[in-house]
């Protein structure tokens, strides 16, 4: 059993990455629903929290059911940073964790997320502030480092273990790197077996199947894995994992009439949660990946993207529900 603290879970869990306009409340229900074991909000951006911006409070919300959650915050500042790890506190979720992994240009120009891999000292400094500002356990999700030469996270995960954190999840690229590229978890592999790590040791980047899931822990060894991309429009990759560690064989994925089920469950708590029409703008995204290997399905995603209806919506779902068979799984 893997512990962050007094938070227990699977013998390799499997973690939902924090992902910025994916992992809001609809989404981690659904994740949650097929076997995810630990998630974490979008981040949160530490000066939104603490000028009170409806944005920033709205990612705050938690529910029950999706305990173990952790809040994910960014920030450069080390004021702003504390309070907004005590604003959080009030909200009571399981765990803080601090990006200093996005590697988006907005966020790393202003020296937070994957831009204080090039401060390593303030990096440590800000988070030992943090950790002591906190009752709740502080993890870190971070990157190689910033570019192919400076390549730090041994040493900057020693540091942050140092001063208080819980738990690392570690994406193997560079923020150089952004998305593209192989994700080298040879690095993240030598974090994990340096003879000082006491703390949990999460793999993240490319886990896109089971059998690469098994295949990474076996051969790199972590305490589990965080998967972003590979989950969106697919919340079944968790369920699909546990499956082949617990039995070897490959489950079978989602029919098209589960696929529906899953879409239209997810649509109706976005519209709950957000309203009509930014639950049904902000769903448009996600079609393409619920349906992603299904032949004849073009217009019918054309439809679901134009259209801001919600009766029409449903009326294209049900349809496609009740018509299954004239659609092929290829993919």
């Amino acid at each position: 059993m893997v512990k962050i603290r007094n938070i227990e879970l699977s013998d390799f869990p499997l973690l939902l990455a924090p992902m910025e306009d994916v992992s809001d409340p609809p989404f981690r229900a659904l994740c949650k629903q097929y076997g995810a074991d630990l998630m974490y909000t979008e981040f949160i951006s530490s000066e939104g929290l603490i000028r009170d911006a409806a944005k920033s409070r709205q990612k705050l919300d938690i529910f029950e059911y999706e305990r173990p959650i952790g809040i994910q915050i960014f920030g450069s500042e080390t004021e702003s940073m504390v309070q907004s790890a005590q604003i959080i506190e009030a909200v009571q979720p399981d765990l803080i964790d601090i990006n200093y992994g996005c590697p988006v240009k907005k966020v790393t120009c202003k020296g937070a997320g994957a831009g204080l891999l090039q401060d390593i000292p303030k990096m440590v400094r800000l988070t030992s502030e943090i950790v002591k500002a906190t009752k709740l356990p502080v993890t870190v999700k971070t990157r190689l480092g910033w570019d192919d030469d400076t390549k730090n996270v041994v040493e900057a995960a020693e540091r942050l273990q140092d001063i208080g954190i819980e738990a690392i999840s570690i994406h193997g690229r560079t923020r150089k790197q952004m998305y593209k590229g192989e994700a080298d978890w040879s690095l993240i592999a030598e974090v994990k077996n340096n003879p000082r790590m006491r703390i949990p040791v999460f793999g993240n980047g490319d886990i896109d199947s089971p059998e690469k899931a098994v295949e990474y822990k076996n051969r790199y060894g972590v305490d589990g894995v965080m998967i972003g991309r590979a989950s969106i429009g697919y919340p079944w990759i968790f369920r699909e994992i546990k499956h082949y560690i617990q039995t070897g064989e490959k489950l079978e994925g989602p029919t098209v009439a589960e696929r529906v089920i899953a879409c239209r469950e997810h649509l109706l708590m976005s519209i709950k949660w957000k309203g009509p029409k930014l639950g049904i703008t902000e769903m448009k995204r996600h079609y393409t990946n619920y349906f992603k290997g299904i032949s004849h399905f073009k217009d019918y995603r054309t439809k679901l993207v134009t259209t801001s209806e919600l009766d029409e919506i449903l009326e294209i779902l049900d349809y496609i529900e009740a018509h299954q068979e004239e659609f092929l799984l290829v993919g």
